[in-house]
């Protein structure tokens, strides 16, 4: 049966669904919902884990020390707490534990706008720990993908072994719709790798050899780590290469956008094409090439000061227009005057 589901709420049953049994998180706007229904979802199902931490790194350490001891576990946070997290991130790609990073982005930097939304912490995914590893994500733009999503997370985080980030923003978690969960049929990857107490390892965030054993002076060892790593993480994400694309019949004009700015601007296919990336990172970098290459304008919409489109740029080689959203303002108006601008501009 329909009924109003939020944004948060379609994060936290695509969880269900997926099989996790584990929450660890800590209180701040916008996802403070999805710590609360955890909390009221383990008062009736003892089954589920549920652990209010004293803050963010508490909660990223709690959250893949679960996975290793063997359940699928997620936490969920914004900006400034997703910037806390960023160390354990890496620990958990170190040490190959599969779990969900959920991040609905507000205003930055800092405290920021804590009530406006944002799509500027994507330079966070890609780079926030230190070192080489190759993170996953993925940004919906309505409640019901806000679902499926989280489930195609969870899958992929098990066959990368990894933590794989889920992306929204203010407006998508607070965003309302009528949607039947219980219909939708999804399939869930299962739990395939040992937990903690079984066989003889070492789980450690220092470089290693397949035992656990510390390896910090061979680089041949690090190095076939690496590229072991990066191979199953390219298989995990080429399975999942998502993206919507809305041809305009005679437009010169693609607009890129995602997550909720593609929702705002969504009114414009009739004069513009639109492609909508879901899988966020890595960047779909054939689809894009493929796509882009018929249009002598592509403007990339999007949350943040070009974060993004620099992606795009790296990827298919060529100089784009930008539409920043910032300080919370996806006002279609305002995108429409940019997007008139940066056309101006060019026929100049």
């Amino acid at each position: 049966m329909k009924r109003l589901v939020s944004g948060n709420e379609g994060i936290f049953q695509g969880a269900i669904r997926a099989g996790a049994s584990y929450f660890a998180g800590y209180p701040i706007s916008p996802t403070s919902e999805i710590l609360q229904q955890a909390a009221l979802y383990s008062e009736e199902h003892p089954e589920f884990r549920f652990l209010q931490a004293e803050d963010e790194i508490a909660a990223a350490i709690a959250t893949i020390s679960a996975s290793l001891a063997g359940v699928k576990a997620f936490t969920a946070t914004s900006g400034p707490g997703f910037t806390l997290m960023q160390e354990a991130l890496g620990w958990g790609h170190v040490v190959e534990a599969p779990c969900v990073f959920v991040n609905s982005m507000r205003v930055g930097p800092s405290t920021g706008m804590p009530t406006q939304p944002a799509q500027s912490d994507l330079l966070q995914i890609k780079a926030g720990s230190a070192g080489d590893y190759y993170p996953i994500a993925f940004y919906p733009n309505s409640v019901e993908e806000c679902f499926r999503l989280t489930v195609t997370a969870f899958n992929v985080a098990e066959t990368s072994l990894s933590p794989v980030i889920l992306l929204a923003d203010a407006f998508l978690s607070h965003l309302y719709e009528m949607v039947n969960l219980e219909s939708i049929q999804l399939e869930v990857v299962p739990r395939s790798k040992e937990p903690l107490g079984s066989g003889q390892r070492l789980f450690t965030g220092t470089a290693h050899d397949k035992m656990g054993n510390v390896k910090t002076n061979d680089p041949v060892i690090y190095r076939e780590w690496l590229r072991e790593l990066k191979d199953r993480h390219d298989r995990a994400a080429e399975a999942y290469p998502l993206f919507e694309y809305l041809p305009c019949k005679n437009s010169q004009t693609l607009l890129i956008a995602f997550g909720i700015t593609s929702r705002v601007i969504s009114s414009l296919k009739d004069r513009f094409s639109i492609f909508r990336p879901i899988r966020i990172y890595p960047v779909l970098e054939k689809e894009l090439k493929e796509v882009t290459q018929s249009y002598r304008h592509v403007i990339v919409v999007e949350g943040s000061d070009g974060q993004y489109a620099s992606w795009v740029e790296c990827a298919i080689c060529r100089k784009l227009m930008k539409v920043p959203c910032l300080g919370g303002d996806f006002k279609l108006k305002s995108i429409q005057s940019q997007i008139e601008e940066c056309l101006k501009r060019e026929e100049i």
